[in-house]
């Protein structure tokens, strides 16, 4: 059993990683992926005979309020989760119990990043945007990659654990 409590801590662990680098990446290499945010916000690469392109946003302040949230939320999901795995490093070899009930902040920064990747680069922008119209501006794949893998992580970590043998 210590070992698999020993996985569950690694992989929360490698996606507060992931998450920590891709908000580091986003904050200090700022403009790169504002371009990304922008061209999907303004809807300017989809289909040219598009009847949603209606939706597009056209505003740079709402273009970047947008990637502001977005690298926050990327920032949110490191940070519950490198909570989450210290929090279950600390009960490691603690009761059942206690290490079932020290899961509240992985599965939060879990549940955080699962939902801005499926939720908000899948649907909102994929759908709603139109994005997998776009030839150059398409993180479909990307995102599926990403909520995919936390979601594993999640259901994972959601598992109820035993005693340590």
């Amino acid at each position: 059993m210590l070992a698999i409590r020993l996985s569950k801590i690694l992989t929360v662990a490698a996606i507060a990683l992931f998450a920590t680098l891709v908000a580091f990446g986003n904050i200090t290499d700022y403009g790169s992926n504002f371009e990304f945010v922008r061209h999907v916000l303004m809807m300017d690469t989809i289909f040219p005979d598009s009847t949603i392109k209606y939706r597009a946003i056209e505003s740079p302040a709402l273009h970047h309020a947008a990637y502001i949230a977005i690298i926050a939320t990327e920032a949110l999901t490191a940070i519950l989760c490198w909570i989450g795995a210290w929090k279950l490093w600390s009960v490691r070899y603690a009761t059942a119990a206690l290490f079932n009930n020290s899961k509240g902040y992985a599965i939060g920064g879990l549940t955080v990043g699962f939902l801005l990747w499926q939720v908000g680069f899948m649907s909102i922008g994929g759908e709603w945007f139109g994005m997998w119209m776009s030839d150059t501006w398409n993180g479909i794949e990307s995102a599926f990659r990403f909520f995919i893998t936390i979601l594993a992580v999640l259901i994972f970590v959601t598992l109820r654990d035993g005693e340590v043998d």
